[in-house]
């Protein structure tokens, strides 16, 4: 089963600590996968297809200086 952390705060507080603490202990494949999911939710809010997916593409080619 899985455990489940929870934190109350104002919004106007700054408790980053735990926030900080948490992704560190699930590792980097969790913060990864979590990281996907949230890219794939902003493709589906935008109405864009999810199955196009992809990195963002600003060089188009290298050559010696």
């Amino acid at each position: 089963m899985r455990k489940i952390e929870e934190k109350y705060h104002k919004l106007t507080d700054d408790h980053s600590d735990f926030d900080i603490e948490f992704w560190q202990s699930q590792g980097a494949e969790a913060i990864f996968k979590a990281a996907e999911d949230m890219i794939k939710d902003y493709y589906i809010i935008r109405g864009k297809d999810v199955n196009k997916l992809r990195l963002q593409r600003s060089v188009e080619a290298f050559r010696k200086a």
